[in-house]
């Protein structure tokens, strides 16, 4: 519990940081984030539990990744991050879940996710800005990627990438789970993802 509130403190203290950067006011954060603004009053004094969705919108409008967004200090040159260290930021009604595992420095930072699907529980992604690539390497399993509404079939040893500023939808296809690695690409300067 006590690692719940002080992440959702980070995330609070970071929101707030890359409004008041970004010049935005609240009222205006919230036109563009689509985000009740009662919702980013209480975001911003830690209070709530923001869902995947509504921090993907509020780093979109921001101009941040969501890792930005959710990421204490830097730690040092080597970050090393164990996998059960990393809260799920998705959970499906049927088991499903997605990681952001961390976000690499630099002038045009890779988010690396982990997700696991289950058969025929989907993730629905709005489209991201322009210069957002996705990459999706299925580990174990079988993937519906629906991309601009175009169904694709990615299988354990295949890896896919697209543009991500369309809408696109991850599901899982298969008998059972399927685990795969996803990576966001983001421009050059501030971007956001998933």
């Amino acid at each position: 519990m006590a690692e719940t509130a002080a992440a959702l403190r980070t995330v609070a203290h970071n929101v707030r940081a890359a409004r008041i950067r970004a010049g935005l006011s609240l009222d205006e954060l919230s036109r563009r984030a689509q985000v009740s603004k009662g919702a980013l009053v209480g975001l911003e004094k830690a209070q709530g539990n923001p869902n995947l969705a509504t921090l993907v919108r509020l780093a979109d409008a921001l101009g941040v990744s969501v890792s930005a967004l959710m990421q204490g200090p830097p730690e040092g040159r080597v970050r090393i991050v164990a996998a059960d260290a990393v809260a799920p930021l998705w959970t499906g009604e049927r088991g499903s879940e997605a990681r952001l595992m961390l976000t690499t420095s630099g002038p045009a930072p890779v988010e690396v996710w982990r997700w696991c699907l289950e058969p025929d529980e989907e993730y629905p992604s709005h489209p991201h800005q322009a210069g957002v690539v996705e990459t999706v390497s299925v580990t174990a399993g079988r993937m519906a990627l629906v991309v601009d509404g175009t169904e694709h079939t990615v299988e354990a040893g295949q890896t896919a990438t697209f543009d991500g500023d369309t809408s696109h939808t991850y599901r899982g296809s298969g008998t059972g789970p399927c685990h795969l690695i996803m990576t966001v690409h983001l421009p050059p300067g501030p971007a956001s993802t998933t």
